[in-house]
């Protein structure tokens, strides 16, 4: 079934530019695009769009009120961390960069439609105070940079081999990795560690 988007932004060729790049996608339909007004929800609503992208710009200060407001689910596109924290809060339910590619950008739609949460890794710490509780226990310590790119390989498929191919790591230096994202997730399969961390917030689908 295909998902309905619809693009929102104060930038008309931002806006475009997004459209583009979901436009032909096998699993996306882009419904619209539509630029923030005081109408916002009641327009929106006339696209009927499973999904809102919304693009908060280079400039932006503040998490538009309208946000809060949508019973859409939202994927946001961030120009730093700084805006992080109150997007969440606001009931966003994906963030990620501006800068994010055309397949991170499809994953996210596809992903906050089956109502998962999704968030670029490098936004955890400045989203610490302000995440979802989970059913699932928090990590024993917290993951370092390096166990977070494995992590997120290993969400992926990866073989030991593939992922120190990808890191230019040994297979010996991916296996140490691998017991202790075990061990802070309180895992006992790789499985089990990627589904512990994905109902965390930890991965970037």
């Amino acid at each position: 079934m295909n998902v309905r988007v619809l693009v929102i932004g104060d930038d008309p060729l931002a806006r475009t530019g997004l459209a583009r790049l979901l436009e032909g996608r096998e699993t996306i339909v882009v419904a619209g695009q539509l630029a923030p007004s005081s109408d916002l929800l009641e327009d929106a609503a006339l696209y009927q769009a499973d999904v809102w992208l919304w693009d908060l710009g280079w400039d932006a200060e503040a998490v538009p009120a309208d946000l809060a407001e949508a019973e859409t689910p939202v994927v946001a596109l961030l120009p730093d961390d700084s805006l992080a924290a109150d997007a969440l809060a606001a009931g966003v339910r994906a963030l990620l960069f501006r800068e994010a590619g055309v397949e991170t950008l499809c994953r996210a739609i596809e992903a906050v439609v089956e109502g998962l949460l999704v968030l670029d890794p490098a936004l955890l710490g400045a989203l610490q105070a302000v995440m979802p509780r989970s059913a699932e226990p928090p990590p024993v310590e917290a993951l370092t940079a390096r166990e977070q790119e494995v992590l997120q390989l290993l969400a992926e498929g990866l073989s030991n081999r593939a992922i120190a191919h990808a890191l230019t790591i040994s297979e010996h230096t991916v296996k140490f990795h691998v017991n202790a994202i075990m061990t802070k997730l309180n895992a006992q399969s790789r499985t089990e560690a990627v589904v512990r961390a994905t109902r965390l917030g930890l991965l970037l689908l």
